[in-house]
């Protein structure tokens, strides 16, 4: 059976913000659409399932992120995710400059967790907390393996 990872899908409250952070990091929409109906429903499995949706892709067009804005039923809103938290945990970026990527985050008032920590000589890397809430690492390869 052949699989292949389609894309991460993450909940938002405001897409628009999300959409801005994603992009100014580097990715680009390649697709929005309003979905409803009763293939939502059985889909997702959520009765009245409406909600506002976002195609993003990482410029190399391997990665992809799903972002969503519920309409209905009414999104809820959680605890903050915490690194060590059982469940969906975090998303992850190579990027080429770690430090012009957490600039573009700041203007986004995202902010590492702690600071940069190197691994090894062989990466720099963060966690952030982006837009709603939602926990992004960015990594930068320091050296070939």
């Amino acid at each position: 059976m052949a699989i292949k990872l389609e894309n991460v899908g993450i909940a938002v409250r405001d897409l628009e913000a999300a959409i801005a952070f994603f992009t100014d990091l580097g990715l680009t929409v390649i697709g929005r659409d309003t979905v409803s109906g009763e293939w939502t429903d059985t889909a997702v499995g959520l009765d009245g399932n409406h909600a506002n949706i976002a195609i993003l892709q990482t410029p190399d067009g391997h990665g992809r992120l799903e972002l969503f804005e519920y309409i209905h039923p009414e999104a809820i809103e959680t605890h903050l995710t915490r690194p060590n938290d059982i469940g969906m945990h975090r998303v992850a970026f190579s990027v080429d400059d770690i430090d012009k990527a957490l600039e573009v985050a700041a203007k986004h008032g995202c902010n590492p967790l702690r600071g940069v920590a190197t691994y090894k000589d062989v990466y720099k890397l963060t966690y952030l907390r982006g837009p709603s809430g939602i926990l992004v690492m960015l990594a930068e390869k320091l050296k070939e393996d």
